[in-house]
């Protein structure tokens, strides 16, 4: 067995750690944080086994436009962020043709099929039960035109993949959710997706498992990688660790990584905000407000918001106009009350163009790994792409580690 390596802390770094160690390696993991205190804090907490298919980049002017005036909630565009994210961009644009789109929906549906069965493997085994509803994934529309649309579209959905759909008026939402202020036109529920209410805190426990089995945590910054005659060498502050294997999984960290061995990896990146509200009363699940571009989700420090994307530079200041129209909207249904303190939150999702994670074998360099580029679905797809990871360590070779590989 050998001797692994990982960079990064979040679900997609110890989900790669737990399924290399389970085939025996050894393995440690380092990160200038804590476990699942980076991107992997910031997200809805949903495991989305849903979301078959990846957000492709819209096509038509007018929705393009509509972005960059700022006239959609979901998508926000600062222009001065195009030109350095210009190669990325187009790339995205060229891949979300519908029929690029189809054929990369093929290998997406088939990781994103395994994430429940992925998860409740770990959530059994490391005790994390209290932290996690399988009651699905709604999404609320306002609007009796947009409900219909979408009532037609998710039943085509749910059909080709095989999934567990429910279609509510608002009058029979409001039963099963008391904590509605007011009746919206109906709901879609996807009654197969689970989700957490701490999705950091899911990250720590599954990182103590790790720990728990032999695994250790390490808590610096990594300053260069080096290859070495046997492996790979890390220098770090304090001093450096050697690994035979090394494995990349930083999230949108990845790319400055690999620049200094020559990779140069196009990568959208898109911020996302969070903010927790108190609230009276509870959510069953997680909701889309789809007219509104937030998801709104009863969490232990409140009622959690979180924003779609904003395109913009990584050290931009922060932007909080999709926040405040979230928020807004989520009054509208539910009964806020004040934002809880020191809980805003903004970070980076790692979207590769090619709308699928980057998961394999390194091209120029032996006994370098890539496991990053999980976009929107990091939280639901680390332990997948970690155990197929290491399945591809192990000499897996198929359609879909050829699709994923880098």
């Amino acid at each position: 067995m050998a001797d692994f390596l990982v960079l990064g802390a979040g679900m997609v770094g110890v989900g790669a750690a737990l399924a290399l160690q389970t085939q025996g390696h050894t393995v440690r993991i380092i990160d200038k944080r804590g476990p699942g205190e980076e991107t992997s804090h910031g997200n809805a907490g949903v495991i989305q086994s849903e979301a078959r298919a990846p957000y492709a980049m819209p096509r038509d002017l007018f929705t393009l436009i509509r972005y960059g005036l700022g006239r959609s909630n979901d998508m926000r565009l600062d222009p001065w962020a195009l030109p350095g994210s210009a190669r990325a961009l187009l790339e995205y644009y060229y891949k979300s043709a519908p029929a690029r789109h189809a054929a990369v929906t093929r290998h997406y549906a088939e990781i994103v099929a395994r994430a429940t069965e992925d998860h409740g493997s770990l959530i059994a085994d490391a005790g994390a039960e209290t932290l996690i509803r399988r009651t699905g994934l709604g999404e609320i529309y306002v609007r009796e035109e947009d409900f219909d649309a979408r009532r037609q579209s998710g039943a085509k959905q749910a059909a080709e993949h095989g999934l567990k759909l429910r279609c509510l008026s608002g009058a029979e939402l409001r039963v099963e959710e008391p904590a509605l202020t007011n009746t919206p036109s109906g709901a879609l529920i996807w009654e197969d997706s689970w989700s957490s209410s701490d999705p950091a805190a899911l990250v720590r426990i599954y990182a103590a498992l790790f720990q728990a089995r032999g695994g250790t945590i390490l808590q610096s910054e990594v300053r260069k990688i080096i290859q070495t005659a046997t492996g790979w060498r890390v220098d770090r502050d304090g001093g450096h660790l050697s690994a035979e294997h090394l494995v990349v999984a930083l999230g949108p960290w990845s790319p400055a990584m690999l620049r200094q061995l020559g990779y140069r990896v196009p990568m959208v990146m898109k911020r996302g905000y969070h903010d927790h509200y108190e609230m009276q009363g509870q959510l069953a699940r997680p909701y889309l407000l789809a007219d509104h571009g937030v998801v709104v989700s009863s969490m232990l420090r409140g009622l959690r918001i979180t924003t779609g994307a904003h395109l913009t530079r990584t050290n931009a200041p922060r932007n909080l106009a999709q926040l405040t129209h979230g928020s807004a909207a989520a009054g509208k249904l539910l009964a806020l009350g004040s934002a809880v303190p020191n809980s805003q939150w903004h970070g980076v999702r790692p979207c590769l163009p090619r709308m699928l994670p980057m998961v394999g074998k390194a091209p120029r360099h032996d006994k370098l790994w890539f496991n990053f580029g999980h976009g929107h679905q990091g939280f639901t797809l680390g332990p997948t792409t970690g155990e197929i990871l290491a399945e591809i360590v192990d000499g897996r070779r198929d359609a879909l580690t050829k699709a994923l590989a880098p």
